[in-house]
């Protein structure tokens, strides 16, 4: 039985996938962070911006609100310092400003550019700072606002490029910094290694966000996957093994037709030779029909060769077993009361006999199973086309207690998988008080007999 419809037969329909929780109305703030996280660290497709995937119009401009923020800051930060603490121009001031501030704005969408114009602003900003008159005593090749800025642009990019692409921006930058080093101004502090290591350390914990929602993000895939797979295996034992049962129904009526056209010579006596070849042919036929259905059945059964396929050799159930059937579940503990209507024992045909049986008794183990001391009425009525099966039970009442697994194991699928057998229809599903609905229609004749 699948998850979703054990959570019906207990009557409380839980939704597997919730949102992450925010916990009392005082923990909003954490909720909203939590939900920031998770949006940062799920990938988003090249032409997206960050937080493109958003719900929300608010999370999908906040990267150019923090970003634009930055840009006011550091733009006339840059200017004033570059010109008044270091005695650069303040025109070459102003354009270095530009350069390296502004296109911040465009690593929202395209940080691989936006590096490129900012690394190739900073690197002309250290040459033109080496001339400049205030330069000693302070930060070179990078200035303190250069750092900043180059910062924000690494965690853009570690939350959108590839592990390969971060590990050759790092690179390019420790590479950069070090050709600068090899002819500093007189007494100024070196900051390429500290650029050098701060960005290392910005795209280790950005990238490592960014692989930790990949990583989610093919988990989620493959649990898809599994979940189709695992739904595909469920269905076809579950034919597997209506054909393994339906096997003892099919065979017992071709023994019966080979006995019969065997015997016929000998309890018609006076039969002429044509007629005596027709039975005999009959009974061939019928002999080679039981052979081919043993051979299937052995295919079916697989390695239930000893005591699996010798259990199934016993005679299949039907409607005259209800009574034990409930019996044996009012002894584990359940309350089960059986309304069977007089001539429904022997009225239906042998395959929707069995459906009927197979059908309550998966319906039963499941209320043990998943709404345990749930009050159940199981009705089987039958008219003139159709026997009807129908199986309710109200909400759970006692702890979920262990035991013994009376039915197919496959819930909802063996049903529908048994009345699409028999022509009939199935309908299943949760009553407003709590409980769980199984109503199950046979037809007592083939549909496919009647259309032809």
């Amino acid at each position: 039985m699948s998850d979703r419809s054990r959570t019906w037969w207990g009557g409380r329909n839980r939704d597997r996938t919730r949102a992450p929780s925010t916990g009392t109305p005082g923990a909003r703030v954490p909720g909203a962070l939590g939900q920031l996280a998770v949006l940062l660290r799920t990938p988003a497709r090249p032409e997206q911006p960050l937080l493109g995937q958003a719900a929300k119009r608010w999370q999908r401009m906040l990267p150019y609100v923090v970003v634009g923020i930055f840009v006011v800051t550091l733009l006339p930060v840059t200017i004033t310092v570059l010109t008044n603490d270091y005695g650069l121009d303040g025109g070459w001031a102003g354009a270095l400003g530009v350069a390296q501030t502004v296109p911040l704005l465009l690593a929202v969408v395209r940080p691989l550019p936006a590096w490129g114009i900012v690394l190739a602003a900073n690197f002309t900003g250290a040459v033109l700072l080496i001339g400049a008159d205030k330069v000693a005593g302070h930060s070179w090749p990078w200035p303190p606002m250069t750092i900043v800025g180059y910062l924000l642009l690494m965690a853009c990019l570690g939350l959108r490029e590839s592990i390969r692409t971060l590990v050759g921006v790092w690179l390019v930058t420790g590479a950069l910094g070090a050709a600068l080093g090899f002819s500093p101004p007189a007494g100024v502090m070196n900051s390429a290694a500290l650029l050098f290591v701060l960005s290392g350390v910005m795209l280790v914990l950005t990238g490592a966000l960014r692989g930790l929602g990949d990583a989610q993000q093919r988990i989620a895939e493959q649990e898809s996957i599994s979940e189709a797979e695992r739904a595909r295996r469920t269905l076809l034992e579950e034919r597997a093994r209506i054909a393994r049962e339906l096997h003892d129904v099919v065979a017992h009526h071709m023994s019966v037709i080979t006995v019969q056209a065997d015997s016929a010579p000998y309890r018609l006596p006076g039969m002429s030779e044509p007629v005596q070849e027709e039975f005999a042919a009959i009974a061939a036929a019928a002999r080679e029909s039981l052979g081919e259905m043993r051979r299937l059945l052995t295919v079916l059964r697989g390695d239930g060769a000893n005591g699996g396929a010798a259990g199934e050799r016993a005679p299949q159930p039907g409607i005259d077993r209800l009574q034990q059937l409930v019996e044996a579940t009012v002894r584990a503990g359940q309350p089960v009361e059986l309304s069977l209507a007089a001539g429904a024992v022997g009225a239906a045909p042998p395959a929707v006999d069995l459906s009927a049986y197979r059908i309550v008794q998966e319906a039963l183990a499941n209320v043990v199973r998943h709404a345990p001391g749930a009050r159940t009425q199981v009705s089987v009525t039958v008219d003139e086309a159709d026997v009807l099966v129908l199986v309710v039970n109200g909400p759970a009442r006692d702890a979920v207690v262990e035991l013994e697994s009376s039915g197919t194991g496959h819930g909802l699928v063996g049903m529908r998988e048994r009345v699409r057998l028999t022509g009939g229809t199935l309908d299943t599903g949760p009553l407003p008080d709590g409980g769980f609905r199984v109503a199950a229609r046979l037809p007592l004749n083939d549909p496919t007999e009647d259309a032809s």
